[in-house]
């Protein structure tokens, strides 16, 4: 899945979690799928987790930090009203 086709899983609202980056308008956090795979988890422990949790949910959160850390982008990201 390309970098931009995966950014349109990370969605922000005003009302969830003072509008930080979330996954797919649900209530989890980008920054939460980041910090438990900096701590050591692992994808598969994370999707046990969280059951509706996608690969490509994870995959969007590390693209997303890139496009942060690069600077790119994120238009592809869907910021709610």
């Amino acid at each position: 899945m390309a970098h931009e086709e995966l950014l349109k899983r990370i969605t922000a609202r005003p009302d969830v979690f003072g509008g930080k980056p979330i996954v797919r308008d649900m209530r989890l956090s980008v920054e939460l799928v980041l910090s438990l795979l900096a701590q050591g988890e692992t994808a598969e422990e994370i999707l046990a987790d969280y059951p509706g949790l996608e690969p490509d949910d994870i995959r969007a959160c590390i693209a997303y930090a890139h496009a942060v850390i690069a600077h790119d982008s994120l238009d592809s990201v869907r910021v709610a009203p």
